[in-house]
Order: structure tokens, then C-alpha cells, then sequence
């Protein structure tokens, strides 16, 4: 079963993350822009609310909590309700998918990455974006994650093991980027953006199919 329930009943406290941590979250987007082309149809998966996919240009997002979606519709976004293992759209519909976060709360990541590559272009590139579990970000998470309704029931992976499975289901030519250097509350002003993978938390990778 998808674990939309903590987005569905706290999606205030959601919200107020990125208020709260504007210069992490800015980091992470500016992150994000430099592995997505700037032409094509994108759409992101998981959207939740739209935090990314409204900045970043994607004209459609899929999620089951409900009330994300709103605020998703609200930001511009054509917006589907469904699950990222059962995506409900064509082969080849799509030039660029976004998966931000969302790859910690999938149930079958295989599935998940799957579905990602059969509907994008021949052509067309994954984005994905997470907290490697074995950052220091990553690590604190897991060690507080019963005290957090949204990372309870997180899986939390590292960078190998996305790249593994996305070599698994067909995907090539990874690119990395890798921000959020320092623990959230301590973040002041925009955090570096780097090549590669490691020392920053918060990681991007671009593969191609």
C-alpha cells in the first residue's frame, strides 16, 4: 500500500518544511536544474504538493495523497492521483521523469523504475533526488524516524543501490550532483552544488534509458 496517510493528514507540517528550511530546499532545486533538460514534456512522480515540479518546469504530477495534489493544482501543475508502480499513461509519453524524494516511499522500487522507463521517450531521461541513507542527513533520519509521521515508514536507500537497480531495469549513463553539506539547521545561505556523489546528502542522479 502506498504510505500517503502521513501526507494526507500532515500536509501543514509538509508545507512548512520548506518554509522553514528555504535555503536547503533552494540548494536541492538548484541541484535538480542542472541535470533536467530544458525542453519536453516532464512529469514528476510522487509530486506531492509540487515543491519541485512547479519551479522545475514538469507539466504533469501523479501522487496518491489527495491533498497534495491540491496544493499541486494549485501551483500550475496538471496533477493525477495514482501510484508510481501503476502509472496510467502511454508508452513514450513523456521526454523527462522527476522522482524526488519519493523513491524512500515507494513499495517496489523495481516496479517503480519500470513503470518510469516505459513511459519516457526513447530519448528521454530519469531524474531522481534523495537523501542518501548513508549521509550524515541520511543517518540522523534513520536514527529519528519513529518521532517523524512522513519517514516512519521510509526505506531509506543508498546512492548503490539506486544504481543498481536502475542499471537493473535498463537505465545507463548516470550523472551525479550532490548538495547539503551541513545539518538543516544549520544551513545559512545557499549550500555548494558538486560533481559526484558522497559528501553531500542530498544527491541527484540523471540516467538515460
Amino acid at each position: 500500500m502506498p504510505k500517503a496517510a502521513p501526507f494526507e493528514e500532515h500536509t501543514d507540517r509538509y508545507e512548512g518544511w520548506f518554509e522553514d528550511h528555504e535555503d536547503a530546499y533552494r540548494s536541492e532545486l538548484e541541484a535538480l536544474r542542472r541535470l533536467l533538460p530544458t525542453a519536453g514534456r516532464g512529469i514528476e512522480i510522487g509530486v506531492g504538493s509540487a515543491r519541485f515540479a512547479a519551479p522545475l518546469g514538469m507539466d504533469v504530477g501523479i501522487d496518491p495523497a489527495g491533498a497534495m495534489l491540491g496544493y499541486a493544482r494549485e501551483r500550475g501543475v496538471d496533477v493525477v492521483r495514482g501510484v508510481a508502480e501503476h502509472l496510467p499513461f502511454e508508452d513514450d509519453a513523456f521526454d523527462t521523469a522527476l522522482i524526488v524524494t519519493t523513491i524512500c516511499f515507494v513499495d517496489d522500487i523495481p516496479r517503480t523504475l519500470s513503470e518510469a522507463d516505459r513511459i519516457l521517450d526513447p530519448s528521454g531521461r530519469l531524474v531522481i533526488g534523495y537523501i542518501d541513507k548513508n549521509s550524515p542527513v541520511g543517518r540522523i533520519y534513520q536514527e529519528n524516524k519513529e518521532q517523524n509521521p512522513f519517514y516512519r515508514d521510509a526505506v531509506f536507500v543508498s546512492t548503490e543501490e539506486i544504481v543498481d537497480a536502475l542499471e537493473k531495469a535498463g537505465f545507463t549513463d548516470f550523472e551525479f550532483v550532490q548538495t547539503i553539506f551541513h545539518w538543516l539547521d544549520e544551513i545559512d545561505g545557499p549550500e555548494p552544488i558538486e560533481d559526484g556523489y558522497g559528501d553531500g546528502s542530498f544527491v541527484g542522479i540523471k540516467a538515460t534509458r
